[in-house]
């Protein structure tokens, strides 16, 4: 029993421990002659059945990032290289220089930029005369200035860059970033810098599973990848029906035109909730957003505890407690997906909890988990989302619809018109999952060719 990181690593461990000289008669040979048995330093005993909780987050939310081991680069890391990158690409101009990518993440300097840098390079040492090097490296500083947020999709903790992972909403440790992301991120950050990491093996999540005689698996939100599950996994979809009738009440979607009304309209949403002697839970998507609404609710005499990546260590005291009367939970992730809430009985006859949701993410299924916290066993129980046009993912993935939206309500006070917020993230989320959908399909096309390009020296694994 341990989580998909824990089988994939453990996969590729085996695979290295197996790398060299896989034949039966060297085996048999290193058994008998230099006493020494692979076989028994082996992690996994075979892939034989897999039964997946929350199937669609392993198989589907996480399988964009492939599983890599990665080795310390024996040369180690260049501050004074990345230094330099850093100060290099603060010195570009955005638009005029280089570009931004949001929805890929990625930053792409311009014809102009390349000639800039080109520049700036000329009085540098040798190892910036590499246009092509220089280029990559400038690009990666870029991403690392520009989009990569402390308390979104970094922390640091003990004088070091941890990352979090973007859909639980805890700190993935020993983990870093490839190609000197991680290195350059660390000098934005004025942290020690580590040892550059580069690749020994990895194998896609698409792969793996698939390599299992048997896959099988358990969520609430399969309905919408029913077609991709069948496709790249040959799993069929059950639908399961309650165990109880639900009593769960949706309040609605209200968008605001700004981050300060919308943070005003939740602050008031759990005003109200707590006055009923009702458990609210307010789902996050950053770290830094967490904090912020904490920020916002203490002069207002609204007694909260808040449940990030920095409070791991308490999270099992602070879920055990989110259903007492009156108790408000400020969460990421962490509190979504998986996490059930014992409602007090006082609770349950105040109406139960009441779920807010203050972003959309990109995809409908991970909402309906954090709406899902609610009304659960047939409890009742209220959910609602307050969100606002300066939302990241309206800004990434519907930009123009909602530039369009602010210009037209721009004298408008409150919250906007109803169908307005249920247009935005049918659009947004539309698009951010054709996007990852394509992004993991060029994952096992990669794959695909890698082993495909290595083929001819034998296994690859």
């Amino acid at each position: 029993y341990c989580t998909n990181k824990d089988i994939g690593f453990d996969y590729l461990r085996d695979s290295l421990t197996m790398s060299a000289h896989r034949g039966r008669e060297r085996l048999q040979n290193e058994k008998v002659i230099e006493r020494g048995d692979r076989l028994d330093k082996q992690l996994l005993r075979g892939l034989h059945i897999s039964i997946d909780d929350e199937i669609d987050r392993v198989l589907i939310d996480e399988a964009r990032t492939p599983f890599i081991i990665s080795g310390s680069d024996k040369s180690g890391a260049d501050e004074t290289l990345y230094g330099t990158a850093i100060e290099l690409a603060g010195k570009l101009e955005e638009d005029a220089d280089f570009d931004i990518d949001n929805e890929d993440r990625a930053a792409r300097l311009t014809d102009k930029g390349r000639e800039h840098l080109g520049d700036l390079a000329d009085a540098l040492p040798p190892s910036w005369r590499s246009k092509r090097a220089r280029e990559e490296l400038i690009q990666q500083a870029l991403a690392a200035l520009h989009l990569f947020e402390l308390d979104k999709h970094y922390l640091i903790k003990d004088g070091k860059v941890h990352i979090i992972d973007e859909y639980t909403g805890r700190v993935m440790p020993d983990r870093s970033w490839e190609r000197g992301l991680h290195q350059l991120i660390e000098i934005k950050e004025g942290c020690e810098i580590s040892a550059r990491q580069g690749t020994l093996a990895r194998i896609t999540y698409q792969r793996l599973f698939r390599r299992y005689l048997r896959v099988a698996g358990m969520t609430g939100t399969a309905e919408e990848v029913r077609p991709e599950l069948e496709a790249v996994y040959d799993l069929r979809t059950v639908q399961v029906p309650p165990n109880r009738p639900s009593q769960r009440r949706d309040l609605g979607c209200s968008l605001y035109l700004t981050a300060a009304e919308k943070w005003d309209a939740v602050a008031s949403s759990i005003a109200a909730m707590q006055k009923e002697g009702r458990p609210v839970l307010v789902g996050t998507r950053s770290v830094a957003a967490s904090e912020k609404l904490s920020a916002e609710l203490e002069p207002l005499g609204i007694e909260h505890v808040v449940l990030n990546a920095r409070q791991d260590a308490a999270e099992a005291e602070i879920v055990a407690l989110a259903g007492l009367p009156g108790r408000v939970t400020v969460a990421t992730n962490m509190a979504g997906r998986g996490t059930d809430i014992h409602l007090a009985e006082d609770s349950c006859s105040a109406g139960g909890l009441h779920v807010i949701l203050t972003e959309y993410h990109e995809s409908p299924r991970i909402d309906r988990q954090l709406f899902g916290r609610c009304a659960r066993q047939g409890d009742p129980g209220t959910h609602e989302a307050i969100v606002s046009l300066q939302d990241e993912i309206f800004q990434q993935h519907a930009a123009a619809s909602a530039n369009g939206i602010a210009s037209r309500y721009a004298d408008v006070g409150g919250a906007l018109p109803p169908w307005s917020g249920k247009y935005l993230r049918v659009l947004a989320q539309r698009s951010a999952e054709w996007k990852n959908a394509q992004t993991r399909r060029a994952t096992i096309a990669l794959d695909k060719k890698l082993d495909s390009a290595l083929g001819f020296a034998g296994r690859t694994e």
